[in-house]
């Protein structure tokens, strides 16, 4: 078993993982990569994977919310799952309205969540055929629908969270859950791996031949092909399971990163906020600078906030709300 935090029994590999997706998306949204032949090209690692690991932990979060590899009390957990995904669409609603450059990801993530809901109690494999079913089906109707459409039909088939693609991720993380690789870091790893050269190395084929631009092999970030979430699915799966191998051996040097993914949703609010404050500049003109300022801020403010207080005040709020609602739905007086 990998260790967890004594004050809420979260898995640290987890929430390291989560806290790297947070930063990751500082990094896409405010970070100058430049060109792969520049010092800093490693930083377009986090343009599209970042989110992409973000939505597959969603699926996790939901698999352990519900009981983890052995599920119980479902009815429950799909009331807690269900009032999460209702606040946080509204969180996202509010922080979209905020007038920001950056594409918020929570309308679609809380879209997501719901549609989880009905199939909590589903077989792992039952899962995995579930994901390549949304991917295959997913993947035909972007690239037969107009794509520039506006809120709120951009939840479903816009440019950048499209549901009906990305819900795949979240399949594959309650999967994972499922199945009981998160303490199976081994397992867990080698589809990581087998995935991310299954998507990229046919999005590089292809792109080798000059197929991919424009098409449904194409590996740019956010393009939602099937390679492309097939790679970035099997990043997302990787990291996981390194993190979960590193949480095991040195708790204490991921403390600041899972402190960073126990407060997730403070942070990453955390950050729209900043952006609307210091004014689009600070995205269409990007810099490593400030990137850097977002990445030290939210890190410490995170891992204080842990250290003394516990759950992030979001977070807090999505626990004390759902669980109320659970009590009055399931055991009402």
């Amino acid at each position: 078993m990998q260790p967890t935090d004594n004050a809420t029994g979260r898995l640290v590999g987890v929430d390291a993982t989560r806290g790297l997706a947070v930063l990751g998306m500082a990094v896409a949204h405010v970070g100058d990569a430049g060109g792969w032949g520049e010092p800093t090209g490693w930083l377009q690692v986090a343009d599209g994977r970042s989110a992409a690991t973000f939505a597959t932990l969603a699926g996790v979060s939901a698999g352990l919310l519900s009981g983890g590899a052995a599920p119980r009390d479902l009815p429950r957990a799909r009331i807690r799952i269900a009032t999460r995904a209702l606040l946080i669409g509204t969180l996202g609603v509010l922080l979209t309205a905020l007038g920001t450059p950056v594409v918020v990801i929570l309308p679609t993530y809380a879209v997501m969540f719901l549609a989880l809901v009905p199939v909590l109690g589903a077989r792992p494999r039952t899962l995995v055929w579930s994901a390549v079913g949304v991917l295959a089906v997913g993947s035909v109707v972007l690239a037969t629908v107009d794509r520039g459409v506006g809120w709120p039909a951009s939840i479903l088939v816009g440019h950048y969270y499209p549901a009906v693609v990305w819900f795949a991720y979240l399949l594959a993380g309650l999967a994972v859950v499922r199945a009981g690789l998160l303490v199976r870091p081994g397992p867990l790893a080698g589809i990581g791996l087998g995935l991310a050269a299954l998507g990229y190395g046919t999005g590089a084929i292809a792109a080798a031949r000059g197929l991919t631009l424009g098409t449904w092999l194409d590996l740019t970030p956010h393009t939602s092909t099937a390679p492309e979430v097939t790679g970035n699915l099997g990043f997302a799966l990787t990291v996981l399971a390194a993190a979960t191998v590193l949480a095991a051996r040195v708790p204490r040097l991921l403390a600041p990163l899972a402190a960073t993914g126990a407060l997730a949703l403070t942070a990453y609010t955390g950050q729209v906020v900043a952006i609307a404050v210091l004014g689009p500049d600070v995205v269409f003109r990007p810099s490593n600078v400030v990137l850097a300022a977002f990445v030290l801020v939210t890190v410490a403010v995170c891992w204080a906030w842990r250290v003394r207080w516990g759950r992030g005040p979001l977070e807090r709020l999505l626990h004390a709300a759902s669980t109320g609602a659970a009590s009055a739905l399931r055991d009402p007086a």
